[in-house]
């Protein structure tokens, strides 16, 4: 991110809400660059305008036609073309299958529509645009070793190959891209990751991927593809 302002994305299937989240971020001091419904238009208006942060609902519903889009798509196409812009999932729903679905995408944050405000809104904004992560407590709650030399520690109890597969899980690599990319069978991946929840005490791939930021194996923006 540069140092003027915020450039944002909005990929929203209500009009009202979809203008309200436009006014929210430029009464803040933002720029909406696109919005829009439909997939395929609003990653038109990416390519174009470049966004800073992309914030995109996973379920879109088109007026004029009984088909729902999947805004996972549009997380998926921004890791894998525009790395510049970090998508932000805005949603209803709220079940940790979906965080995980969404941080495998690519997803830099996630925030559920019915318990958020405006101001966490723009904070959550203003903090994706600077690379963080953004993960509600309320859905997972990972580790926080509170000292640097716990990093360390938990670093060292890591096999130099398993500390490769937790940096690719961190980037939102599945088994299948893991095993490819390191010549090993998936099966083998599947072992690696194993042992990682066991050593890390981890619940799920968002809680690993957190954790290998707090050890320095991977970047809070590390969401793309490897």
């Amino acid at each position: 991110m540069g140092t003027g302002r915020i450039r944002v994305g909005i990929l929203e299937d209500q009009q009202v809400l979809r203008e309200s989240l436009t006014s929210i971020f430029e009464s803040s001091g933002m720029e909406v660059v696109a919005r829009g419904s439909d997939v395929q238009g609003f990653l038109e208006q990416i390519q174009e305008t470049q966004p800073d942060v992309a914030l995109i609902d996973v379920r879109l519903e088109r007026s004029d036609s009984d088909e729902v889009g999947d805004g996972l798509k549009v997380v998926e196409r921004l890791r894998d073309t525009q790395s510049r812009t970090r998508p932000l999932v805005l949603t209803m729903f709220r079940e940790l299958p979906l965080l995980e679905r969404c941080f495998q995408a690519g997803a830099a944050g996630y925030l559920c529509k019915l318990n958020v405000s405006c101001s966490e809104l723009v904070s959550a904004v203003e903090q994706v645009a600077r690379g963080e992560w953004l993960v509600p407590p309320e859905l997972v709650n990972p580790p926080q070793p509170s000292k640097p030399e716990e990093h360390a520690s938990m670093r060292d109890r890591l096999t130099p190959r398993e500390r490769e597969v937790l940096s690719m899980v961190a980037a939102g690599s599945d088994n299948l891209q893991i095993a490819a990319r390191l010549t090993i069978t998936e099966r083998t991946v599947k072992a690696h990751v194993s042992n990682l929840y066991r050593k890390l005490r981890v619940q799920n791939r968002v809680e690993m991927a957190m954790v290998a930021c707090q050890m320095g194996l991977a970047s809070p923006g590390d969401t793309q593809r490897l």
